[in-house]
């Protein structure tokens, strides 16, 4: 009973010692970020009014679109604690971003989209 749950365990756990993707170069990730728009219509206008310039930007301080490694501890603080930094503004981002016709829910999404990953 224990080799078979060995057999059945041990793959699982090498598993989780692999990386999530291929590793990709400081350059493809900013090509990927200037590259990215949102699929939704008046997303991609608030997105490219509002987040593109710094968040398709290397240097500018922001995790770049698309960058999961960069968003992942902000994603895991969950999706409450990223609305109230940008909402309020964090370090250098100006609250709200400067959308100013951005809804919670626009937040939500754009967030969502930007990190690449589900933020709960």
């Amino acid at each position: 009973m224990r080799r078979a749950l060995l057999v059945v365990l041990l793959p699982l756990g090498l598993a989780a010692c692999q990386p999530a993707g291929p590793v990709r170069s400081p350059a493809e990730i900013a090509a990927h970020a200037a590259a990215m728009t949102p699929a939704d219509a008046r997303l991609a206008d608030l997105y490219s009014h509002a987040c593109k310039a710094c968040h398709a930007t290397p240097g500018t301080g922001a995790p770049l679109a698309g960058d999961r490694a960069a968003w992942a501890p902000r994603v895991a603080k969950g999706m409450p604690a990223l609305l109230t930094s940008v909402v309020g503004g964090y370090k250098g981002m100006p609250a709200g971003g400067q959308c100013f016709s951005c809804t919670a829910d626009d937040y939500r999404a754009l967030v969502r989209f930007m990190a690449d990953q589900p933020v709960n």
